[in-house]
């Protein structure tokens, strides 16, 4: 037998290589015995899904921890672990607008895809949330048009864990009574913290919510019954006027407002200016959009942010 030709040799290695990297047995992308392999896009997604799957699936997150979910861009890693899923989970063209060019790249026809968003009203960004939202099609429209945080309003959650569940049971049929079991324990939860949410805020001396960032919490304010004024109308890319924060300042002074609120992983420089300016304090909301490390490491839930944020709601509101 003649010896191999060395570059040969180094297209075998190479091949062998790639073959490691991204072939079927790497765990984060492909059904473990007994498991399937689910994908989704945002932290909530992710959290909502472990909850329902329990130990019948594996469940990754696209966006690493500490990353910005609104800047975020998929790499071509990402694309193959979305090709060698059973299972992804996002919530549609308004939160992840990359989210739908990634799906026509995939060549798994037997993935089952779950827009998490499906069947809720969606609000427009900047809208006077006290009135309502209106459901709206999937048109041509970007962050700034409407509001995609959807998961801030819990009953919206409860939706969510439905449509998700329905996912997990269409991509794993014997695993339907688990998930549906761990989802009714889980929707439970939620609205248990529903009920601690409409309590408590039912008895704020303030019902302004003034935030520096961009405008994220409108569902969580109009559910509870909450006037919410943030600095961003749209995207937290886009810059507030001088006009935007001489009217926040005008109305803290007013209404007597000594909080403001700054949210994760967003450059809090708005925050900040206006609590210099009106002597206010600052507190953390949480979006839940995606962890900080320390957050992740820790072991946050959905549950827990939402939680901490209630618990930061009733300070800031001056709730009994």
């Amino acid at each position: 037998m003649k010896p191999l030709r060395p570059a040969l040799i180094l297209l075998l290695a190479m091949f062998l290589v790639a073959a490691a990297s991204c072939g079927p047995d790497r765990k984060d992308v492909s059904d473990s015995p007994g498991k399937i392999t689910v994908v989704t896009t945002l932290f909530p997604l992710y959290d909502l899904t472990r909850a329902i799957a329990g130990d019948r699936a594996t469940v990754t997150l696209i966006l690493p921890p500490g990353v910005e979910a609104h800047t975020f861009e998929p790499k071509p890693g990402d694309m193959a672990r979305v090709n060698s899923a059973r299972l992804f989970v996002y919530t549609g063209r308004y939160m992840e607008p990359w989210s739908e060019e990634l799906l026509k790249g995939v060549a798994n026809k037997t993935l089952v895809t779950v827009d998490a968003s499906r069947g809720i009203r969606l609000m427009r960004s900047g809208e006077e949330h006290h009135e309502g939202g209106k459901e709206h099609g999937h048109g041509h429209h970007d962050h700034g048009a409407f509001d995609p945080h959807i998961w801030l309003d819990l009953g919206n959650a409860m939706k969510m864990v439905d449509t998700i569940t329905e996912g997990l049971c269409s991509a794993d049929p014997q695993g339907s009574g688990l998930f549906r079991k761990n989802a009714a324990a889980y929707k439970e939860r939620l609205s248990r913290l529903d009920g601690k949410f409409r309590e408590t805020l039912g008895t704020c001396r303030k019902k302004t919510l003034i935030h520096g960032g961009h405008f994220a919490f409108g569902y969580l304010a109009h559910r509870y019954g909450l006037e919410y004024v943030s600095a961003y109308e749209g995207s937290p890319n886009a810059e507030p006027t001088a006009r935007k924060i001489i009217a926040l300042k005008k109305k803290m002074d007013e209404n007597g407002i000594r909080y403001v609120y700054f949210e994760e992983l967003i450059n809090p420089k708005v925050s900040e200016l206006l609590a210099r300016e009106t002597g206010a304090t600052l507190l953390y909301l949480h979006g839940a959009h995606n962890l900080t490390k320390d957050e992740f490491e820790k072991g946050a839930t959905f549950i827990s942010l939402m939680e901490n944020n209630l618990e930061n709601l009733r300070k800031g509101l001056e709730c009994r």
